[in-house]
């Protein structure tokens, strides 16, 4: 059985509709490939029918993954609160450091560094859970043990 995976109204929103696309009209385009490139002839040598069979099992998959995802999907609402949690922003400051980093606490599936959304499974999002500002900590990486100060909770 899967696990729950925590995300917000908007990426459950977006997931849905990337579902229905897939569903509606994903498949329909891969079918009318799969066809298309069975008119063609002999199978056994049918590149595009081979790329085709491939993109099939591609979309088939990725639906598979969103009905997963959506079906054990936990819907978590910001709440504003002095403590890191689900959906908060986060100001860091590496000890030692004079850079500041804000980062969103955010589920598996909308977690992008980039755009400073990390996942509360991620080392730093899950050393960042039930802090508060003020307060000293540290997580492990592979470079070794981290040490940051939480400078704001949003």
């Amino acid at each position: 059985m899967a696990t729950a995976e925590f995300i917000s109204q908007e990426k459950f929103e977006e997931l849905t509709q990337e579902l229905n696309e897939l569903h509606t009209t994903r498949r329909k385009e891969v079918a009318e490939q799969l066809e298309y490139a069975r008119s063609l002839g002999d199978l056994s040598e049918n590149a595009e029918y081979q790329e085709a069979r491939g993109l099939q099992a591609a979309v088939e998959e990725r639906i598979q993954k969103l009905e997963t995802i959506l079906k054990h999907a936990k819907i978590v609402r910001s709440t504003k609160s002095d403590t890191v949690g689900m959906g908060s922003v986060a100001s860091l400051q590496k000890l030692g450091g004079t850079e500041k980093h804000s980062y969103t606490i955010v589920g598996a599936e909308e977690a992008d560094m980039f755009s400073g959304k990390i996942s509360y499974h991620s080392p730093l999002g899950g050393a960042l859970l039930g802090k508060k500002a003020g307060e000293e900590f540290s997580f492990h990486t592979p470079k070794g043990t981290q040490r940051y100060k939480i400078l704001k909770v949003e």
